[in-house]
């Protein structure tokens, strides 16, 4: 989720630009506002936003969960993941490739995200995944910038909703064939997954500087 990329519930400046302390005593990046939607939306910030991730399977499944998300906040996503992994086979890439006669069910699962273009997309991609002469991970990660990220921003407005790493990524992936892999949907890929860590300053989560 990139910081232009927010949930629907509106937080004031003050708590949308700096880290903040929670009743649990940890500061975090994201307002209460977003952390409070669910208890889903907590974890995922503080296990798996800006965490390296190097697992195939769960590499195509950010991918195919930040398709799902245009156009929806991220909450929306976050409270349909156990549902979305389970109609997709919890992303088995070769088994989501082979999905296409299953379609119709899907459209009619009312607990995932029923869009038939985002739905057709995904098993296109894993159809494009196989397709790879490397492995998906080594794919993905063979467009993270050179060297430590040194960029720890202070405040939501300095995070970046597109960078030229991003513009690049997706340029290669549409030309490899992949769908809904816009600029900005890749930031927020490379900000899933890892290849950039954008918690603000004094988020518990932030690296030290130079790491």
């Amino acid at each position: 989720m990139s910081a232009k990329r927010k949930p629907s519930e509106a937080s004031s400046q003050n708590a949308t630009n700096q880290s903040k302390v929670q009743p649990d005593g940890l500061r975090r990046c994201w307002p209460q506002s977003y952390l409070a939607l669910s208890h889903d939306m907590l974890v995922y910030h503080d296990t798996e936003w800006g965490t390296p991730c190097y697992d195939s399977q769960a590499l195509f499944e950010r991918l195919a969960l930040e398709a799902m998300q245009a156009g929806l906040s991220w909450n929306t996503v976050i409270n349909k993941r156990k549902a979305i992994d389970a109609a997709f086979h919890d992303f088995d890439i070769e088994r989501v490739a082979q999905m296409t006669d299953e379609i119709p069910e899907l459209m009619d699962n009312k607990a995932i995200i029923r869009n038939r273009r985002k739905i057709e997309a995904t098993i296109h991609n894993a159809q494009v995944a196989l397709d790879l002469d490397m492995p998906f991970a080594d794919y993905i990660w063979s467009f993270a910038p050179d060297g430590p990220c040194a960029h720890r921003p202070k405040s939501r407005e300095e995070v970046p909703a597109v960078t030229q790493e991003s513009v690049d990524m997706s340029k290669a992936m549409k030309k490899a064939g992949f769908k809904f892999i816009g600029p900005t949907t890749m930031y927020a890929y490379m900000q899933s997954m890892g290849i950039v860590n954008d918690h603000l300053q004094g988020c518990f989560r932030c690296p030290a500087r130079g790491n």
